[in-house]
């Protein structure tokens, strides 16, 4: 049963029981009774409005769980920056925090900046791959 239906409950045991307004006494219960009924739907609305956002506060949530999933993902690729899908595109690794990079043709394999610690550092070819015409390796 609701609060609301309960204040009218007591409001209809006061009515059978033939109290109004004719002593102080009554005069006080009547006040007493109205006051209920309205501190009832007050507290109704509250509760309704309480389950609203609720229901908001969980949605959310879960969209904020879609988000950080999304940009904190465990995914080992998007731990790299390297996308080396490229026939002119070098991997290397960065000495200073391990991180793989690429780099294309376009950059000066002697002054590369790792963009994950901002360590600048040379990828000089070390002769184990075939990454140019002057690569040691045959």
């Amino acid at each position: 049963m609701k609060l609301s239906e309960k204040a009218a409950y007591l409001k209809g045991l006061a009515e059978g029981m033939n109290i109004a307004e004719a002593t102080p006494n009554d005069k006080l219960i009547t006040k007493l009774l109205d006051l209920v009924a309205e501190m009832a739907g007050t507290i109704e609305l509250l509760e309704d409005r309480c389950d609203e956002l609720t229901d908001y506060a969980d949605e959310l949530d879960a969209d904020l769980g879609d988000v950080e999933e999304y940009l904190f993902s465990d995914d080992d690729d998007d731990d790299d920056y390297c996308d080396c899908d490229d026939d002119e595109a070098y991997e290397v690794t960065c000495p200073a925090c391990g991180e793989v990079i690429c780099f294309d043709s376009s950059c000066d394999p002697e002054e590369l900046i790792c963009p994950a610690c901002g360590e600048e550092f040379d990828a000089v070819c070390d002769g184990e791959c075939d990454c140019c015409e002057g690569c040691d390796e045959e």
